[in-house]
């Protein structure tokens, strides 16, 4: 019952970073030029979110091990919350800025939400309980689309009162409903909380380092299909704003499907590791495919098996690195994850800019190059036997 209850208030807790992200990535570059930005500017306005949540998230799992998986969340809720109104309010492009490094630092509670599956499952329970926790990302950014779409032009400001609401409910559920589940608080090995030193280790690590290469490389190239998206949508697919709002609606359709339905029932008939090598064969293939498809209805069916490729790589990706670490550093490692994902998320669209200058779809190639490598990369883990040993 309380496993249960657990995962649920950590699915509210994803839904709401998920509200944020799907309410803000649609209407932020139009919100953002009523402060005079240019493109450079709300370059920087979008990757100023994954530099913080990049510095972050190591220290907020760490402090998670340490001092508890509760303060860490009820902490970061109330920085999200706190972000989405003073986005909402900014009476400046500082203050918007401002806000938005705020979002980052605070979006390292999925790390220690993820900790919280991981404190409070069996190893052959977490796939499932990593799927529910996706499963509501997708809720997210199939209702923060919508939300925007509904509510944009009643108020450029109301998305983000609506998500701060939101984010006021998960804090109070989280204060009342959710137990501390970490067992071992304190019990965590002395070392600072962030240092370079320590990402590079753990990439050269033999039990992780594999698998962090992945999720930096799949996140490395989703990013540059989210950056490529609108332009792309606007100058070649020549689809409307309502349109790309309802393309990513059905691309977060197709995520919480995949989550809920279908990751727990690919893995039990196929297995873990076979499915994860799987997942980056199938999203290279609409990543080519994306790159030379010009027919607008082409591409949302194309789109479909991007976001059951995409659905699918997160939770095995937490899944596997759950079960190559011990108990004690669960938190640790999801920081760590979510840091690789970070630095994706800052150098994709850096890459796809400079990509799009020279062809505009271009940056679709490279995300396929990019997921190719994840693919053979995922035969090197396949072959591997789980290991319990840690040093984190």
């Amino acid at each position: 019952m309380h496993k249960n209850r657990n995962l649920l208030i950590i699915a509210l807790i994803a839904l709401v970073n998920a509200l944020g992200y799907g309410i803000i990535i649609p209407i932020l570059y139009s919100y953002s030029l009523k402060f005079g930005l240019n493109d450079f500017e709300n370059g920087l306005l979008f990757s100023v979110f994954s530099i913080f949540q990049f510095l972050a998230t190591p220290i907020i799992g760490r402090l998670s091990d340490k001092y508890g998986r509760k303060p860490l969340l009820l902490i970061s809720l109330i920085g999200t919350a706190t972000s989405f109104f003073m986005a909402a309010f900014a009476p400046s492009a500082l203050f918007l800025f401002i806000a938005r490094a705020l979002d980052g630092i605070t979006a390292g509670n999925i790390p220690v939400a993820s900790a919280v599956i991981s404190d409070t499952t069996k190893p052959e329970e977490r796939t499932k309980g990593f799927g529910i926790l996706w499963g509501a990302f997708g809720f997210g950014f199939v209702f923060g689309p919508a939300i925007s779409a509904l509510t944009v032009s009643i108020n450029p400001s109301l998305p983000f009162i609506i998500a701060g609401l939101v984010s006021i409910g998960a804090v109070l559920v989280t204060a009342f409903l959710l137990p501390e589940t970490n067992k071992h608080l304190g019990e965590v090995k002395k070392s600072p909380f962030f240092n370079f030193s320590k990402l590079l280790h753990a990439f050269i690590d033999e039990n992780v380092g594999m698998t962090f290469l992945i999720t930096l490389l799949s996140s490395l190239a989703f990013s540059l299909f989210i950056f490529a998206y609108q332009p792309f949508s606007v100058k070649i697919l020549h689809l409307s704003a309502n349109q790309i709002s309802l393309q990513f609606t059905l691309f977060g359709i197709v995520g919480l499907i995949t989550q809920i339905l279908l990751l727990s029932r690919f893995t039990k008939k196929f297995g873990l590791k076979p499915t994860f090598v799987g997942t980056f064969f199938l999203m290279s293939i609409a990543f080519i495919l994306m790159f030379v498809v010009r027919n607008a209805l082409l591409f949302a069916f194309v789109s479909i098996f991007l976001g059951l490729s995409n659905a699918l790589a997160n939770p095995l990706t937490q899944t596997i690195l759950s079960q190559e670490v011990d108990e004690k550093s669960q938190g640790s490692i999801m920081g760590l994850n979510a840091s690789y994902m970070s630095i994706g998320q800052i150098f994709g669209p850096i890459l796809g800019g400079i990509l799009a200058i020279f062809y505009l779809p271009s940056p679709f190639l490279a995300s396929a190059v990019f997921a190719l490598a994840c693919f053979f990369l995922a035969f090197h883990v396949l072959k591997r036997g789980v290991k319990k040993e840690s040093v984190f």
